[in-house]
């Protein structure tokens, strides 16, 4: 299926002994921070670029290691990947004759699955590995499968990888989920770009990183739609067209610096932020006290008098857009330890979001995990310093928050795990006087 030439790979990861953060905490945030481009759209953009020859140019990139290692991927299959400036990549994949994803790549960053839709579904065949990602559950990518048999793959699953061909063109057709997933969706509406026919996708998922997605198809010449708010079509083309297009600014992570200010009674405003991408977290804030408002593409956080509430009225309950993202409760927890009063919490997408909070507790926070999907936050609790650990990258982020809010000195390690999706956490943080340094194993030992 693939030349049997050596694979090499170009983006390895630094050692995680020098991925270390140690903050000092108690001290305010005031100042004005620049939302980077999103994670979550920039990764599946890239892989959308694959599906023409023609170059493709995005800005508002994050330079993050997920980016990166998606970039590394592509060069190696044969894509040109060009990065003139920061923030700016250019890619231009011609007749691509080295149709894998390695291991090395899925295990480091579960997004390089997106690359299943497009390269089948140009080149009539991929060899992709069963991805990994963060830890935070059940992840199963079936539906991706199930997807693309449905358009007429054949796939097979053997030692790890999956083989997936198409003989001919992959035919449109109605693609039904029996839930709703954003990466599934992506990759449906991925391959039915060039499939012969009509293809319906439902339900299809509603983030705002998929409609980012959908604009940059458009401008591809890509006939695609959201015909109803969970429905998507597209009418097959036998190709597509180079395009220009800006990422989507990172609603997770205004989110992210929103609470920042909140635990830190602080004063911060947010330039370049998604304000209409965040209405369902937008609101949580406001109900636990946080003064929040959005202007444009600004946000105006200020905490300096903040008295924080529990949330007694209902489960904070994450759910998919446009409801709470589940990337948001980590950093929602950490508020709301500092509320007068007890918080209820149910994570209903990922089995184990909540095992971060074991770290949480070490550092004073009372709170009971009552099983997978629910804990109960006590508060307020008086968090001071202490040696954590980072799992994943959402919860990465929010050890900072709690580190930035807590008394004393907190070393934070596995922090490579937030490096792959926040562009410079450690340098906007010091821009708000933050006391926060990057630090090596050596460092610390």
């Amino acid at each position: 299926m693939a030349d049997a030439r050596p694979f090499h790979w170009e983006f390895k990861p630094e050692p995680v002994d020098s991925e270390i953060l140690r903050i000092e905490g108690g001290r305010r945030l005031e100042g004005s921070v620049r939302v980077s481009g999103a994670k979550n759209a920039a990764l599946k953009l890239m892989a959308a670029a694959t599906l023409t020859g023609e170059r493709c140019r995005f800005s508002n990139v994050p330079e993050i290691e997920d980016v990166r290692v998606l970039a590394g991927v592509l060069t190696d299959m044969g894509v040109t990947v060009d990065h003139p400036e920061p923030n700016v990549y250019e890619i231009a994949s011609g007749d691509i004759d080295w149709l894998f994803v390695p291991l090395e790549a899925a295990a480091k960053m579960r997004a390089s699955f997106i690359l299943l839709g497009p390269l089948l579904t140009r080149f009539g065949r991929v060899i992709i590995s069963n991805p990994g990602g963060d830890r935070i559950g059940r992840r199963p990518v079936n539906l991706h499968v199930d997807a693309m048999r449905a358009l007429g793959a054949e796939i097979e699953y053997r030692n790890g990888y999956y083989f997936a061909k198409s003989p001919g063109r992959l035919r449109g057709g109605p693609i039904n989920f029996p839930q709703i997933t954003v990466m599934g969706t992506e990759n449906a509406m991925l391959a039915a770009v060039l499939a012969d026919g009509h293809t319906v996708i439902e339900p299809a998922a509603q983030e705002p990183e998929v409609d980012d997605l959908i604009a940059f198809l458009q401008k591809m010449g890509a006939e695609v739609q959201r015909t109803a708010p969970t429905r998507i079509e597209i009418e097959g083309r036998r190709r597509v067209r180079g395009a220009d297009h800006s990422v989507v600014p990172d609603r997770i992570e205004a989110g992210t610096f929103v609470v920042a200010a909140g635990v830190t009674h602080g004063r911060v405003t947010l330039e370049g932020a998604p304000c209409d991408h965040l209405g369902s977290f937008l609101e949580v804030m406001s109900d636990a006290g946080v003064s929040v408002s959005s202007n444009g593409d600004k946000i105006e956080v200020d905490a300096t008098a903040a008295d924080l509430h529990p949330l007694l009225c209902r489960d904070i309950e994450t759910q998919p857009y446009p409801g709470l993202a589940t990337d948001l409760q980590p950093p929602t927890c950490v508020l709301l330890t500092q509320a007068q009063g007890d918080s209820h919490v149910h994570e209903t997408v990922f089995e184990d979001r909540l095992e971060w909070m074991g770290e949480l507790r070490r550092m004073g926070a009372d709170i009971e995990i009552q099983d997978q999907h629910r804990a109960l936050i006590h508060g307020p609790s008086r968090l001071h310093g202490a040696d954590v650990e980072i799992g994943d990258l959402r919860a990465g982020a929010s050890l900072i928050l709690a580190a930035l809010a807590a008394d004393g000195v907190t070393t934070i390690a596995g922090a490579h795990h937030v490096h792959r999706g926040y562009e410079k956490i450690d340098q906007k943080f010091l821009e708000l006087g933050a006391r926060i340094e990057r630090l090596s194993g050596r460092d610390v030992a």
